[in-house]
């Protein structure tokens, strides 16, 4: 679970029915991390609502700070709950990427082994 989680909302008021559903897709990402990064992981969840007819309404943006970069996601659709579902799924694949990238040598070659092995 991520220990430095920071919801707000933007022109919107934040109920604990959403802010629990944030904690349950977004605070369990902390198994993309690497061990090492998990200690200064931060991550900042904000809310937005629009009042445009025509486009999605709600954006969720989450913006994650880590030891070597920061990644950012923004997902927008119509409803809260749907943006903050596309923003998880979104943040989990940029969260994979940092951990092969970053993680230890024993990731590195498994990864390499993998390759290997689908040639």
């Amino acid at each position: 679970m991520i220990q430095r989680l920071e919801i707000s909302g933007v022109h919107t008021k934040l109920t604990n029915d959403t802010e629990m559903y944030v904690h349950k897709k977004i605070g369990t990402l902390d198994k993309y991390v690497p061990k090492n990064a998990k200690s200064s992981l931060h991550v900042e969840v904000k809310l937005k609502q629009s009042k445009a007819k025509n486009r999605p309404a709600h954006t969720c943006e989450v913006i994650t700070h880590l030891p070597h970069e920061s990644i950012t996601t923004v997902a927008k659709e119509r409803t809260m709950l749907a943006a903050i579902d596309e923003a998880e799924a979104k943040l989990k694949l940029q969260l994979k990427k940092y951990k092969e990238k970053h993680g230890g040598p024993r990731l590195h070659r498994r990864v390499l082994r993998r390759l290997k092995r689908s040639r």
